[in-house]
C-alpha cells in the first residue's frame, strides 16, 4: 500500500486536502473492488505512518464518500487531536467542556474512531 502520493498532495494545499474515497481506494488498493471495514482501518493506519489523520477518523466504506485528509503535525491536524481527545472523553463521561457537542451534533460523530 503506497500512499505517498496523498501525503505529497496534502504537503501541496498547505495541510489539508479533500478526496474521495474512491481515489484512497485506487492508490492504496487498486485490485480490490470494494471498500471493507478492514481495508479502511488498514488505509488509516498506513496514513498514520506517514503523519497524516482523517476526518471523519473511520473512513467511510462507500466510494462515492469524501474525507479531509490532514497533516497531523500541522496546526489543523493538532486542533483534530485535541477535538478527538475531548470526544473519546465525552465518550466517557469526563468531558470539561459538558455541553460542547450539543452545540456542535455533527462534530463527535466526525472525531470519533
Amino acid at each position: 500500500m503506497d500512499l505517498t502520493i496523498i501525503k505529497h498532495a496534502v504537503e501541496a494545499d498547505d495541510g489539508i486536502k479533500r478526496l474521495s474515497m474512491a481515489f484512497i481506494k485506487k492508490h492504496a488498493a487498486p485490485g480490490r473492488t470494494r471498500l471493507s471495514s478492514e481495508l479502511c482501518a488498514d488505509i488509516s493506519k498506513e496514513l498514520d505512518k506517514l503523519g497524516l489523520v482523517t476526518l471523519p477518523k473511520r473512513l467511510p466504506r462507500s466510494e462515492n464518500e469524501f474525507v479531509f485528509i490532514i497533516e497531523k503535525d500541522g496546526p489543523l491536524g493538532q486542533v483534530v487531536g485535541v477535538a478527538g481527545t475531548v470526544a473519546s472523553l465525552d465518550q466517557v463521561g469526563n468531558n470539561p467542556l459538558p455541553h460542547i457537542f450539543e452545540r456542535y451534533p455533527q462534530a463527535r460523530a466526525q472525531l470519533m474512531s
